[in-house]
């Protein structure tokens, strides 16, 4: 929903009535990931659901929902018989739920839009099946919430899940009994999770930098360029940075917020930066680190951090040389070798070509069996 968040609160603030379809589970391989959204008004459609396969059936339905008022859980796949008719011809399976939005019933919407401008963590907790109130809608922050779902005790279940949710960025299904029970499954709840972007912190204002920065930015990422030279870590060299900081590298590490999801990545070249920031960096719960440099300086680096007291389980987080194998020479060549092996990473791929595979072109990572904890993608 982020994707379209922008368009809707404007239909919202105007007292429109909308059709909003929301994937909220996805099976084998479905191109477009759980809280990926369409809004339909009229003859207006914005945003995605599926890159194409089925977007003509879901903002058919989604203008029958704006009308009736009724919220439909619906499920888009391959047919047998026609698989070019309102089906998934990649061979995968979308669960979509669409529901009417209006300021009436959906009087939290601004101030979501509001917590997501401010980078403020905020979840939203749908009801699509079971006994209750389908369509039933719980938002919640970390320190607060509102709406209710039905009976207190499901409310409170949900409360807890969902910031721990929230608190790794992952959207997806949860299952309940009518009370909150959760050795249940008769009650489905979507969480939408809108965490603030990951953060990638990059080492080293160098031309490398630069790049990274930018694809970094591309892919979501809230970008800090790190640098102790003030002459090389200005805004205007890293424009697509969201903040350029001058100071000693591990330095500003040991108290920059660092979380599973952060990615760390060390350009300096330089022993005297590298090796004091690698032993901070390897040491948090940063979900990358990546180092530059050729085999022969990244011997030498490991040998330096084992003199520092790293052990051998710390250095094997380290990627190093960092980036896919892609022949990249140019600094925007290596970026996109970077952006690949996180990708990769994320989403559990091989890296070989798929020309010549057998398997699904999205691994299980964006599949996702139920669509339970996955990252949220829109």
């Amino acid at each position: 929903m982020r994707d379209v968040l922008s368009q809707i609160v404007r239909w919202w603030e105007a007292g429109e009535t909308f059709g909003l379809a929301t994937v909220v589970a996805t099976f084998r391989s479905a191109p477009r990931p759980p809280g990926a959204s369409m809004a339909v008004l009229g003859g207006e459609a914005e945003g995605s659901v599926s890159g194409g396969c089925v977007e003509g059936a879901v903002y058919e339905l989604a203008g029958e929902v704006a009308a009736s008022g009724a919220p439909v859980l619906q499920r888009y796949g391959v047919s047998d018989d026609d698989a070019l008719s309102a089906g998934l011809t990649c061979g995968g399976v979308l669960d979509v739920f669409v529901e009417p939005v209006s300021r009436r019933t959906f009087p939290q919407l601004g101030e979501i839009a509001a917590s997501v401008r401010g980078h403020e963590p905020v979840a939203v907790a749908t009801v699509l099946s079971g006994p209750g109130r389908i369509g039933a809608r719980r938002v919640v922050w970390p320190d607060r919430s509102s709406g209710s779902l039905g009976p207190a005790r499901l409310d409170e279940a949900v409360d807890d899940d969902v910031r721990g949710m929230l608190a790794q960025g992952l959207t997806g299904v949860r299952r309940y009994g009518a009370h909150g029970e959760r050795r249940l499954d008769e009650l489905a709840v979507f969480v939408h999770s809108f965490a603030p972007p990951p953060r990638m912190l990059v080492f080293g204002a160098i031309d490398f930098a630069a790049a990274v920065a930018g694809i970094g930015k591309f892919l979501g990422y809230h970008v800090v360029v790190c640098d102790a030279r003030p002459v090389f870590a200005t805004a205007k060299r890293f424009p697509e940075a969201d903040e350029v900081v001058v100071r000693w590298p591990h330095d500003y590490l040991t108290s920059a917020a660092v979380d599973e999801r952060t990615v760390i990545c060390v350009l300096t070249h330089d022993p005297k930066f590298d090796v004091p920031l690698l032993e901070v960096a390897l040491r948090t719960p940063a979900g990358y680190v990546g180092a530059m440099g050729s085999r022969r300086t990244h011997a030498d680096r490991l040998e330096r951090l084992r003199r520092a007291g790293l052990t051998e389980a710390e250095l094997a987080r380290l990627r190093s040389p960092i980036g896919l194998d892609l022949g990249a020479r140019t600094p925007e060549e290596t970026a996109v070798s970077i952006a690949a092996e996180l990708i990769q990473l994320r989403w559990g791929g091989s890296g070989r070509p798929l020309t010549g595979g057998s398997g699904r072109i999205h691994g299980a990572g964006h599949g996702g069996g139920h669509g339970e904890g996955h990252g949220e993608g829109a």
